[in-house]
């Protein structure tokens, strides 16, 4: 193996053969207690400690990186505290995740380090995300995401790459390209002789390194972070190295020919540099010994501390508050008095707009939402106002888009998605799900990110563009959900999300943007999540829905004023106000709850249930609930007037009132 110097101080030299003799030697110790039962797993990045540590000192410690969980050496070269990253991997008080995630998967803001999902792809568009904050309050960083040559043929490799050529973003994509992902080798992954020209394709640069030699690496990443400093753009790197042992250890290499481990061991990045330097005289064995003794002595009394941590107790409470990030809702009423008579849509629109001028690191990204204003013209006439660097026109990407999102919060900014529908957020479903709702749970992270979901039937729009899919994200922890029915609440209640650091999944009834209409403070305002709002007070029966479905059931109600009806519009999802429908419950004795989406499954089964184990002798009839078919939602009107629920709601209104 060649090593050019270059200009680089004998300092720098032996910085950079300690760096990587840390992490080979923690390795060295983890496999030890993996086989002693003192951790759980291990994933093994002996034999590619050049890559981490080369990269990692090449950037600045104020830069963002995002490692795999083969990069102990970017983590040691950030000085994390041993005793904490041990405590981390042994599920402890005081590693990053309070025995919430195992091994890399966590994050610290301390240390500019944003770590994996097991999903792998998510985390190049957050880089994306975090880079593009940094180039519009114009600082001179570069951000570095990791990621594996099996995770490049995921969906969401093409889709951050395109999005970081597009907007020209300051990212460095480290491929480590090892051989295998797990036990397939690269033949049977890709057909391209090297993923850097894959780069051609977004056109963007690439580079391949040599990922076993540390000067290579360290020299060339860093004639790299200074040109994108000086220019920002998103450069490709496929460093070659190899996997010396198993995708974790359980799995093992058997699957690996003899001679080609024979072949890259002779290429071991720590043996060949440590030879080098005993070659040039810039160390001897006994510096080497020396160094070896005082890691040694670092790793040993760090593993005490981690070791004599007690085992971290479940306290239910604890583990609840940590779902969310602490949001404590400020009322803000309007400045004034003055009302006006906007549609639904217009409504949503004032209310984005007045938080644009609010939040002044407010980004708004979607589908043709620039110059054209979105497909339902929400944000017509905003580009002029706040110009196309904080509405920005997207590539059809929702999952890169919603990844991105994630980064500009992890970096400080804000950020309200708009899908086109929301129908194709099934496209972006597992950012959602496993990025942006589990954050603050397993590392503290908020994600301050809005996601704007055109939804509903009744528009003859067909299986695609009709879905309402809020059961998607009821259902998971983490998330808010906001589903609102009239103009004066959309607004309100989109300010409230926009301040919350928590995901949002913001509803908006399509059907409703243009049909319904209602006095509108013109003032900026908010209102408060997990508060219903009773429309109609009766002692007969509780009507319970949201959305559309609140309109429905008050023209059915008025059809028929025999009917003394509690009527409440939920308004959010999650929180839930179970109180008022407690409350009113426990005063009718009979509660039907109505909603759009198809009955299994939906929020309706889920307010059932709680009412039936919370106000069981307070019934008098059998809880209802009314839903769609279970059918995707059909296009002809004759078919999807029979799909929607309008009409089985009012018969089993009236038998549920006659019961």
């Amino acid at each position: 193996m060649r090593y050019h110097v270059g200009n680089l101080e004998q300092e720098k030299l032996l910085e950079l053969y300690k760096g990587m003799l840390k992490p080979r030697m923690i390795e060295e110790k983890m496999l030890i207690l993996l086989r002693q039962g003192k951790i759980s797993k291990w994933f093994s990045g002996i034999g590619q400690e050049a890559i981490s540590v080369g990269v990692t000192n090449a950037l600045k410690t104020s830069e963002y990186i995002l490692p795999m969980h083969r990069n102990l050496g970017v983590f040691t070269s950030r000085n994390i505290p041993l005793h904490r990253l041990f405590a981390q991997w042994q599920g402890k008080q005081s590693g990053f995740t309070k025995g919430r995630d195992r091994s890399f998967h966590f994050g610290t803001q301390e240390y500019k380090i944003v770590g994996m999902i097991s999903h792998l792809g998510p985390q190049l568009g957050v880089a994306d995300g975090i880079a593009l904050a940094d180039m519009l309050r114009r600082k001179k960083r570069v951000t570095a995401v990791f990621t594996g040559e099996g995770a490049t043929s995921e969906g969401d490799f093409h889709e951050a790459l395109n999005v970081a050529s597009v907007w020209n973003l300051p990212v460095l994509f480290c491929i480590e390209n090892n051989g295998y992902g797990l036990s397939t080798p690269t033949n049977e992954q890709y057909n391209c002789e090297h993923l850097a020209d894959r780069a051609k394709g977004y056109g963007i640069e690439s580079r391949i390194i040599d990922g076993n030699n540390i000067l290579e690496v360290y020299a060339k990443v860093d004639e790299l972070c200074k040109a994108i400093r000086r220019r920002p753009r998103p450069v490709l790197l496929e460093f070659k190295t190899f996997r010396m042992r198993g995708h974790e250890e359980a799995s093992g290499t058997k699957y690996v020919p003899d001679k080609l481990m024979k072949e890259w061991a002779k290429k071991d990045p720590i043996a060949n540099y440590e030879s080098f330097l005993l070659e040039q005289g810039l160390i001897s064995q006994e510096d080497i010994d020396r160094v070896k003794e005082e890691i040694s002595e670092e790793i040993n009394s760090n593993l005490q501390l981690a070791f004599d941590e007690p085992e971290i107790s479940s306290d239910e409470s604890k583990e609840l508050e940590d779902v969310y990030q602490k949001f404590e809702y400020q009322p803000i009423e309007p400045k004034s008095n003055t009302k006006e008579e906007l549609r639904f849509v217009d409504a949503i629109s004032q209310g984005l707009e007045q938080s644009m001028y609010r939040h002044n690191e407010l980004i708004i990204m979607g589908q043709d939402v620039a110059e054209y204003g979105g497909v339902f013209k929400i944000t017509e006439g905003f580009v002029p106002k706040f110009g196309r660097s904080r509405v920005r026109n997207t590539p059809i990407c929702e999952s890169a888009i919603v990844s991105t999102a994630m980064g500009l919060s992890i970096n400080g900014m804000k950020a309200v998605v708009e899908m086109q529908f929301a129908d194709f957020v099934s496209s972006g479903f597992n950012p959602i799900v496993n990025y942006l709702a589990k954050t603050h749970y397993r590392w503290n992270e908020k994600a301050d990110v809005v996601i704007r979901m055109p939804c509903g039937g009744g528009v003859g729009a067909g299986p695609f563009h009709s879905q309402t899919n809020e059961a998607w994200f009821t259902k998971t922890p983490g998330l808010k959900v906001v589903y609102p029915a009239f103009p004066d609440d959309a607004k309100g209640l989109l300010n409230t999300a926009i301040n919350d650091p928590n995901p949002v999944l913001f509803f908006e009834h399509k059907g409703l943007y243009r049909s319904v209409k209602g006095e509108v403070p013109s003032d900026y305002y908010t209102l408060p999540f997990g508060k219903a709002k009773l429309l109609q007070k009766g002692d007969s029966i509780t009507v319970v829905t949201y959305g559309a479905g609140v309109h429905w059931a008050l023209e059915i109600l008025d059809k028929h004023p025999e009917i003394d009806a509690d009527l409440l519009d939920l308004r959010t999802l999650q929180p839930l106000d179970t109180e008022a429908i407690y409350a009113s419950v426990k005063k009718t004795g009979k509660l039907i709850i109505l909603q759009e989406d198809t009955l299994f499954g939906g929020i309706a089964s889920d307010i059932s249930a709680m009412v039936m184990e919370n106000c069981f002798e307070y019934l008098d009839a059998p809880v209802k609930r009314v839903g769609s078919l279970e059918t995707p939602v059909p296009f002809a009107k004759s078919l999807e007037s029979n799909y929607l629920p309008k009409n089985r709601f009012e018969q089993q209104l009236l038998e549920l009132y006659r019961y």
